[in-house]
């Protein structure tokens, strides 16, 4: 004879362990629910109406209208119309990259390894300048390096620039403006690593008789990489579109690729041109992202 277990308070039997799995399944959808809808709406939408833009009839207007005529032909014209602004990014974002390494990587070490009750310090004034409109920064080191400003001046008294020599409206104008409104995207994750060192692994180098340099190359170097490569990207990526910069330090003859496209969607009004140089551009910095992650590796960034 089979004795029946009372229900006693009426409550509903428990799920089957099949249920509770799948419930538990379904969760970390629903979870990512909201945010995939907000990058559909406010990126997957207007990426596609930038592609569609690409396409249209390169003869239209805003006035008249643009025509989806499937002009892939935007693409080669553009690039061999602007291949020197394209090239020009590049190499000006790659030349402030270095110098923000030679400046930000002996930074965020001393900030990490060496600034102790300072540490906290020192970080706000990485920060610090963030707080402020990058357009006000800007604008702060055209004034710096004007023709009559004092670090022209000394520069001339010390005979390091002619006396007809300017910085202002220069390829080094625009390349310094880039590094330092760029910088704590590389000092920040640097030093995320760096202070997760543990100095008893240098202290072990050199009982082993390493000197600096190779307890640098075979220490403290490999065990930055995660932050080094993460810093890096975060540099380089915006400084390779970027226009502010090349618009206020420098002249036409130094225009970047950003500057092209800001013309043709806000001057020129040739938004076929506009969105098939964005295009480009995307196509070019995830080119050269995934290639250097091929060869970093993946895992330095995780």
């Amino acid at each position: 004879m089979t004795l029946l277990a009372p229900t006693g308070s009426g409550r509903p039997p428990p799920a089957p362990p099949a249920a509770r799995s799948g419930r538990r399944g379904l969760l970390p959808y629903l979870l990512l629910l909201p945010g995939a809808a907000w990058l559909f709406v406010f990126f997957g939408v207007p990426l596609a109406q930038l592609a569609a833009a690409s396409l249209y009839d390169p003869s239209g207007s805003l006035a008249t209208g643009y025509a989806m005529t499937w002009a892939f032909s935007n693409y080669p014209d553009v690039v061999q119309a602007y291949w020197p602004q394209f090239l020009r990014s590049f190499g000006y974002a790659g030349l402030a990259l270095v110098l923000a390494l030679l400046l930000g990587y002996p930074l965020a070490y001393a900030i990490a390894q060496k600034a102790g009750r300072w540490k906290n310090l020192l970080l706000v004034c990485v920060v610090a300048p963030m707080f402020t409109s990058f357009l006000v920064r800007t604008l702060a080191w055209k004034t710096i390096l004007s023709d009559n400003g004092a670090l022209v001046g000394l520069l001339r008294d010390v005979h390091l620039l002619a006396p007809d020599g300017r910085l202002l409206a220069t390829p080094f104008a625009v390349v310094l403006g880039l590094t330092y409104n760029f910088l704590p995207f590389l000092v920040l994750p640097l030093y995320a690593s760096l202070e997760r060192l543990d100095p008893r692994l240098l202290e072990a180098a050199t009982d082993l008789y390493a000197s600096g340099a190779q307890a640098f190359r075979r220490v403290t170097l490999p065990l930055s990489m995660p932050g080094l490569v993460a810093g890096t990207l975060l540099f380089f990526i915006p400084a390779s579109g970027d226009y502010i910069n090349a618009e206020l330090l420098g002249t036409p003859n130094e225009y970047m690729i950003g500057n092209v496209i800001d013309s043709a969607f806000l001057v020129r009004l040739d938004y076929p041109q506009g969105a098939a140089l964005s295009f480009l551009l995307m196509a070019a910095i995830l080119a050269v992202v995934f290639g250097y992650l091929r060869r970093a590796g993946t895992e330095e960034v995780l």
